[in-house]
């Protein structure tokens, strides 16, 4: 079955990390996709918990879906993936297993940070059942979904169209925050310019789903309160999106990005998050005392560095 119908988006925000997740569903099969989800880590205490991620299987079950894949944009940097806990849940409930899926520049990205981080490559290689490039497509259902390869943030990042929506992470921001950093390994300013630019030729009413919303202060609901938002629609950013409307320059993009990331501190989650992502959400090994560990790099004085 084919079709260039709509689907249902059920965004879902997880407060602790600024990231949205989302499940979309074909409204005639009810067979789904998760994209993005999130495990719950205090790096205070190292505990995982799950309750953001048993919160979309419930919205699942409540919904009376089937979910044939667990969709990832990138390799992120700043949560852990919920992917791995997603797919043995759900195979438990289901006759079968989600497929884990992600760019096809994945293998690249986790060699980098395996060899960095000393993982075995037998916890890495093969952790995706699928990759996707540019221009790939499959369905989810009865909806058409393509990919974009949306490099920049990461050389891995990829998007997901489906009908008018796209779901396309950290390659853009909403208006009023404009646009992500580019200061990780392979990231390009150049890049995430020309991926910006690919999202907004296409037509004025798509919806452009990101990855990560950080309300400002000004963006409050009836209530009062900050309001993170989903998506904003391709005019909406050619109008106002701070840092790539109409009339900015990619020259004056590249400038801005680039001094802005000179600025920024790493992710508060960045070692541990890069340790189970490029294993696609698994935990660590454990030890012969029954211990999972990561490993977090050192910041030595220069008086201790010949110690």
């Amino acid at each position: 079955m084919s079709g260039t119908h709509e689907p249902i988006v059920h965004a879902i925000y997880d407060l602790s990390t600024g990231t949205w997740q989302y499940i979309v569903a074909d409204p005639d099969t009810r067979r789904a996709a998760i994209i993005d989800p999130v495990l719950d880590f205090d790096n205070t205490t190292s505990r995982i918990a799950t309750g953001s991620a048993d919160a979309l299987l419930q919205k699942v079950a409540l919904e009376g879906y089937e979910v044939d894949l667990l969709l990832e944009t990138h390799l992120h940097a700043d949560h852990i993936s919920a992917a791995f806990y997603l797919r043995e849940a759900l195979r438990q409930r289901q006759s079968y297993a989600p497929q884990c899926c992600i760019g096809s520049g994945i293998e690249k990205m986790q060699r980098v940070f395996g060899d960095r981080y000393g993982v075995d490559e037998d916890e890495w290689f093969h952790a995706f059942d699928r990759t996707w490039a540019d221009g790939d497509s499959f369905q989810i259902g009865g909806l058409q979904v393509t990919v974009l390869h949306l490099p920049g943030h990461t050389p891995d990042h990829i998007g997901y169209q489906i009908g008018s929506n796209v779901f396309c992470g950290d390659s853009i921001f909403n208006p009023d925050l404009g646009s992500a950093r580019c200061d990780f390994p392979s990231g390009s300013a150049v890049a995430l310019w020309n991926s910006m630019q690919r999202l907004l030729s296409l037509p004025p009413d798509y919806k452009l789903y990101t990855g990560h919303d950080y309300p400002p202060a000004g963006r409050l609901s009836e209530e009062g309160e900050s309001k993170p938002q989903p998506y904003a629609t391709v005019q909406e950013h050619k109008s106002s999106n701070k840092h790539v409307k109409m009339g900015v320059l990619e020259a004056e993009f590249v400038e801005l990005r680039t001094t802005r990331d000179g600025s920024l501190r790493e992710p508060k989650l960045m070692h541990e998050a890069l340790q189970f992502n490029i294993r696609a959400g698994r935990m660590p090994k454990q030890t012969a005392d029954g211990e999972r560990f990561v490993r977090l790099p050192l910041r030595l004085p220069e008086s201790l560095t010949a110690v």
